[in-house]
């Protein structure tokens, strides 16, 4: 542990190691600010904190046994030539959620539905999202301790890059819930973002790597061109106000 602490080249990977866990963990925040959203405000603090901490363990649950997670991208069976791992199937699987998911949530906003079946069952929807966020978590941290493997050879340095990246999801979690929840148009490029991203961990789950970083680009330019649609209109208001 200690020549860990005094080795440039074990510091300098879990400085590249945290970043690309904390890019990765963008997919977590945007779909827990995205499925809380329409649960009453109390019950939707607990369901992103369950989710965060859920994400946590899940990551750190994957990494303690990494034999048996290395063995998953192994395959499992052949379809006209592809081959096929457990890793890709749930890939495939979480992919078509995320797109189904995100998909019935842009219906509900296009028709209208302001949430108050989910208001209404109290309990069950709050059961029912902490359900969805243990699918979507298992799926998000699959990919990101996949990544970490790749990146690094001390598991020492994974777990302190995850406990990190995971620290600051945290952080950033709420005012993302809260913006996306107060600005309903962000909600709509959030959805969309989901199903940017389920598509491209479908594609992964078929051995076709779209790079991460086209993605994120596209994530950051719609929501800096969002960011100042919000600013633009919030001056509009403050201007359009009949002076006293």
């Amino acid at each position: 542990m200690m020549h860990l602490l005094t080795s440039p080249e074990a510091w300098a990977a879990l400085l590249t190691l945290t970043a690309l866990e904390i890019v990765l963990g963008i997919d977590n925040v945007i779909f827990l600010s995205v499925i809380v959203s329409r649960i009453p405000q109390q019950q939707a603090d607990r369901a992103r904190k369950i989710g965060l901490a859920l994400a946590l363990i899940f990551r750190i649950i994957l990494l303690s046994v990494l034999v048996w997670l290395i063995g998953l991208t192994a395959p499992v069976f052949s379809f006209k030539g592809a081959d096929f791992s457990w890793r890709d199937l749930i890939l495939i699987g979480g992919g078509l959620f995320l797109i189904a998911k995100a998909t019935h949530e842009i219906h509900a906003e296009v028709e209208a539905d302001d949430g108050e079946a989910d208001q209404k069952s109290g309990g069950g929807a709050f059961f029912w999202v902490i359900i969805q966020i243990i699918v979507i978590d298992i799926v998000f941290s699959l990919d990101s301790i996949i990544t970490a493997i790749g990146m690094a050879q001390d598991i020492e340095i994974m777990i302190a890059a995850v406990v990190i990246a995971c620290l600051i999801m945290y952080i950033s979690s709420g005012p993302v819930s809260r913006f996306v929840a107060e600005h309903p148009t962000t909600k709509m490029l959030a959805l969309a973002f989901l199903v940017l991203i389920g598509v491209a961990l479908v594609a992964d789950g078929f051995q076709f790597h779209i790079p991460r970083g086209y993605i994120y680009f596209a994530i950051a330019f719609s929501a800096a061109v969002e960011f100042f649609n919000v600013l633009a209109k919030r001056n509009r208001r403050k201007i359009s106000k009949p002076s006293v």
